[in-house]
């Protein structure tokens, strides 16, 4: 097959990719005599069912036998086995046989809670997954990655990760960056190969990058049969790292563990000295640990952070780094684009200019040949298949008003396609009509195309205050012009063409209804919302104002910007909320302002130059549906719906999970207190041993489901959007909650030593003083649970606040409660007795006691 370059027309009305080719002198293309169809979708069903996903080998993960044992390395289980082996030594069968279910049923929650997790991290690997655009039924269809089998036709595009091996079908001045193969750091140039035998420069690899150009591909290879995949097979039995959280959780827990050991054998020593009886000392020393350990720190961030961002993927933004959600309650500023973000992204031409009058599309039955001919050359001036919705516009347009546009996109040959750069604001395109005779037509940024047709100054500065006044309209402004050519080569550079003006058209992208409202809540929880744009900085203008976003500083524009030297840029950052006419490598220094003014940036992108401004910000933002893979590989969270909306509602939900976590942790931070204090405090007050093994274990019961399903079910706070953000250097454990949460199990502590003190003093039997004590312990517990929903709301406030799994949990503690008090077989392993109405009276009070003083202190402050 012979070198040929393309002619490719956009898809029509249904979508479907109807292409044709035809021959010409041209690097890098080929002939195709039929529309490309690809797959249909029924047999890329079949051979996705028979050679598998296009799936990389992933590290092996344990199975269900593997999370038990590294359960029952925790220490935790440990103790538990201990004390059931202790109980068997000692004959007690019955009570090593209760310990063992209760490792057992402990276990299965646990295990239970590591699946769940590891199935929403599984969720969101799959939806993190690369997107393939591929030619189905010859519809263009965009999927996952792993759905992509042999023989489809891929689309590729700059910015695109390839998705499997294939071989060119057309290639248009196509380079990929092979280094993830190759280790070379140059881009490979890609062309179809001379002889009909497939070569390395005529074929495309899994997992490299497009850095340039467009074209088409047939797969010839997916999953561990491509080059990659062969690289992928070594590195399966590579274990995963831990993150940085669950490091810092498990040197917290072994330290407390540590501790916990220390002091047991302490209390075990003593006891032993007090009391004799070496079984009853040792005993004593494992429950105590057991009390003290923290054990539930890992879980409740691991959970909470993975179930945390499977909620915010439910809403539309897909989690890639999990310390982004962190971030979110410390974000101060959103930078976001224009075109897709705040507006609909649904471009319309509304106008064209043409000989110095506006002509509105809407009420024209029918164009003047002026205005015919500026919306003809803009639809010239455009990509053959164009993915920008601008230019879609322009298409559909120019086909209902100019349908000679149409006829000569058709018959005419796109020889030359200068593209969009930094130095040159505007597309050119070079034709050649059947006769052979050259045309261009060129579109763009006013200033660019005024400046190309060699206009006088006051003429030029006519046009451009034209421009300027549809803009400040709201509407995107382009202006259009035409060239024609002689020579016989193209120059490099369009500005060799003597265009000659034709007009303008201008364009217009609807707000969406739900901004407006998502910047006024933005407002409300300090934090400034930043337009970026590549836009007109009168359009950028007139949609801030209608949004909502503060333009009393004016816009900034890229040109200006350059002229800023970096402190200058720091302090009109702090009073600009607009930028106009940005490119998109001038965003990493607005992004590097901002950060240097003090701000907490969360930034969105979509293109292959956006990465490095959104590697840079706190929080990346990409857009799904029209940004680049590279763009998603460098952000920390993918919108799947590109709006303004879902950023904000990922704000709340991350000041959500923050609040949840902070809750929970403060929750098992008070709850320790009484359980470790009622351990050992017996032993100095010379009353009757209150808790043993497993009177833990059952309060292990409460605890686990509490921090790591109730808590992380908890709507977020009515307040939570109305506070400024957090700061970002404002530790999880911080002081004062530290303070507080010691202080509630302190009191909480103290309420339920009083009562076991009046208890023993007034004559009670050794079982109803443990009984009194412990039913005290789980009121506590959850009157503790009720108190930590809110570190603001008082308990009958949160009250109105649903939450099933509370109820569920508070209702299954008291039954389990009444089993251990009232059942006789029950109880006589726990060693109770039965209590009467006034005694549990007594135990609800003192539980309510321990946090009474917290529920006044809320009320205080609001009242404050």
């Amino acid at each position: 097959m012979g070198s040929t370059a393309n002619k490719l027309t956009s898809p029509d009305s249904t979508g479907s990719a109807r292409l044709s080719w035809r021959s010409a002198q041209s690097p890098s293309a080929s002939r195709l005599t039929a529309p490309l169809r690809g797959l249909s979708a029924a047999e890329a069903c079949r051979r996705l069912a028979e050679e598998g996903s296009n799936s990389l080998p992933v590290v092996k993960r344990p199975g269900v036998a593997g999370l038990v044992l590294e359960v029952l390395r925790e220490p935790m289980f440990v103790l538990l086995c201990a004390a059931s082996g202790i109980y068997l030594v000692i004959g007690d069968v019955t009570e090593a046989l209760i310990l063992a279910a209760s490792i057992a049923v402990v276990i299965a929650i646990t295990v239970g809670q590591k699946v769940k997790t590891e199935r929403a991290l599984e969720a969101l690997r799959d939806l993190s997954s690369p997107r393939a655009l591929v030619i189905r039924d010859g519809v263009q269809t965009r999927i996952a990655g792993a759905e992509v089998v042999r023989g489809d036709v891929l689309i590729l595009s700059e910015g695109d990760r390839v998705a499997a091996d294939g071989n060119l079908l057309v290639a248009n001045d196509l380079a990929v960056d092979e280094s993830l193969l190759t280790g070379e750091s140059l881009p490979a140039e890609k062309h179809l190969p001379a002889e009909g035998a497939p070569e390395r420069a005529g074929a495309v690899y899994s997992g490299t990058l497009v850095v340039k150009g467009h074209g088409y591909a047939e797969v010839v290879a997916t999953g561990p049969r491509t080059e990659l995949g062969c690289i992928g097979r070594a590195l399966e039995e590579i274990a995963p790292e831990k993150t940085t959280l669950e490091r810092e959780t498990a040197r917290i827990v072994k330290l407390v563990a540590a501790f916990a050991v220390g002091l047991s054998a302490l209390v075990a020593l003593i006891h032993l000295v007090l009391r004799d009886g070496w079984v009853e000392s040792v005993l004593a020393g494992l429950t105590l640990a057991m009390a003290i350990l923290p054990e539930e720190f890992p879980v409740v961030l691991t959970v909470f952070l993975a179930l945390g961002a499977w909620r915010i993927a439910r809403r539309g933004v897909l989690t890639r780094r999990m310390p982004a959600i962190e971030m979110l309650g410390a974000a101060t500023v959103l930078c976001v684009d224009k075109t897709g973000t705040l507006t609909e992204n649904r471009m319309a031409v509304k106008q064209v200019l043409a000989d110095g009058e506006w002509v509105d599309l809407a009420s024209s039955e029918k164009l003047s040949r002026s205005a015919r001919e500026v919306l003809a050359h803009a639809a010239l001036a455009s990509e053959l298949a164009p993915f920008d919705p601008m230019e879609s516009a322009i298409l559909a347009a120019a086909s209902r008003d100019a349908p000679e546009s149409s006829e000569w996109r058709s018959a005419w040959l796109l020889d030359r396609d200068y593209s969009l750069s930094e130095t040159f604001l505007a597309v050119c395109h070079a034709w050649r009509d059947a006769e052979g005779k050259a045309v261009v037509a060129v579109k763009g940024a006013p200033e660019t195309v005024v400046a190309l047709c060699g206009i006088d100054a006051a003429g030029a500065g006519a046009l451009l205050e034209q421009a300027g006044r549809a803009a400040g309209r709201g509407m995107r402004v382009l202006g259009v012009a035409r060239a024609e050519w002689g020579g016989q080569s193209w120059p490099e550079d369009p500005r060799s063409f003597r265009f000659r003006w034709l007009g303008f058209v201008a364009l217009a992208d609807p707000l969406r209804s739900s901004v407006p409202p998502a910047v006024a809540e933005c407002r409300r929880a300090g934090i400034r919302v930043v337009m970026i744009t590549g836009d007109h900085a009168g359009t950028a203008l007139a949609i801030a104002r209608e949004a909502g976003i503060g333009t009393e500083g004016g816009a900034l524009t890229g040109a200006e910007l350059e002229g800023l030297r970096d402190t200058e840029l720091a302090g009109a950052v702090r009073r600009v909320d607009v930028f106009a006419r940005v490119l998109p490598d001038q965003k990493l220094r607005l992004v590097t302002a901002l950060k240097a003014a003090g701000e907490i940036v969360a930034m969105t992108g979509d293109g292959v130059n956006d990465a490095p401004a959104l590697r840079a910000a706190h929080i990346g933002v990409a857009m799904g549906s029209r940004g680049t893979d590279v763009a998603r590989e460098a952000a920390s969270l993918v919108l799947l719906r590109d709006e303004f909306g879902a950023i904000v509602d990922t704000v709340r939900l991350g000041r959500r999970i923050y609040d949840n976590v902070r809750n929970a942790m403060g929750y098992l931070l008070s709850v320790h207190v009484p359980i470790a204090g009622m351990a050992f405090l017996p032993l100095v007050m010379g009353g009757p041993v209150m808790l043993y093994p497993v009177h833990v274990v059952f309060l292990e019961f409460v605890i686990d489901p509490a921090c790591s399903v109730v808590f992380e079910a908890e709507a977020g706070e009515r307040e939570a959007m109305r506070r400024p953000p957090r700061g970002p250097r404002d530790p999880l454990f911080s002081g004062a909650m530290l303070a507080v949460s010691l202080a509630l199990g302190a009191t909480s502590l103290l309420a339920v030593a009083l009562l076991y003190g009046w208890a023993f003093s007034v004559g009670r039997t050794d079982a109803e003083v443990r009984s009194l004590g412990f039913a005290a312990i789980v009121l506590g517990n959850l009157a503790m649970i009720f108190a930590n929903r809110s570190r603001s709301r008082s308990i009958l406030a949160t009250l109105v606040r649903p939450n099933p799994m509370l109820w569920w949990m508070t209702a299954g503690t008291i039954a389990a409660l009444a089993l251990t008090l009232y059942l006789p077989s029950v109880a006589a392993v726990f060693r109770f007795a039965p209590l009467g109405a006034g005694d549990l009276g007594l135990a609800l009070a003192a539980g309510i006691a321990g946090i009474l003083w917290i529920e006044c202190w809320k009320l205080s402050r609001r009242r404050g």
